[in-house]
């Protein structure tokens, strides 16, 4: 079985001396804590903040690097129109923390981000 891939920046990072964490992959690792089930449905994959960011990269290309993003195993069929699922070097993904939410609650069942 083909899974999606979640890539989160990992949860703390330094940039110009400055200790961080991202608060939109908080978030997201927040709808996976809430509905642990997500995590047997979705690979989650932590990534360096500096870019480039080797993997994502390589899969979605140089412009297409920002984090949270859902690399998706296959587009489902019935998404609605209003969810934006963007294409980089021919590979499907969602883009954002709520957009990311939303996807989650169309395909697996949770409930929508309000």
């Amino acid at each position: 079985m083909h899974q999606d891939t979640l890539y989160l920046l990992k949860t703390h990072f330094i940039d110009n001396g400055q200790h961080y964490y991202c608060p939109a992959c908080a978030e997201v690792a927040g709808i996976l804590a809430f509905f642990p089930a997500l995590k047997a449905q979705v690979r989650v994959r932590h990534v360096d903040f500096p870019r480039p960011r080797p993997e994502l990269a390589a899969l979605l290309g140089e412009a297409n690097q920002r984090c949270p993003v859902l690399v998706l195993a296959k587009v489902p069929s019935n998404l609605p129109s209003h969810l934006k699922v963007q294409m980089g070097n021919n590979h499907a993904f969602v883009e954002g923390a709520r957009e990311i939410g939303d996807y989650f609650a169309h395909v697996h069942g949770t409930p929508l981000p309000h």
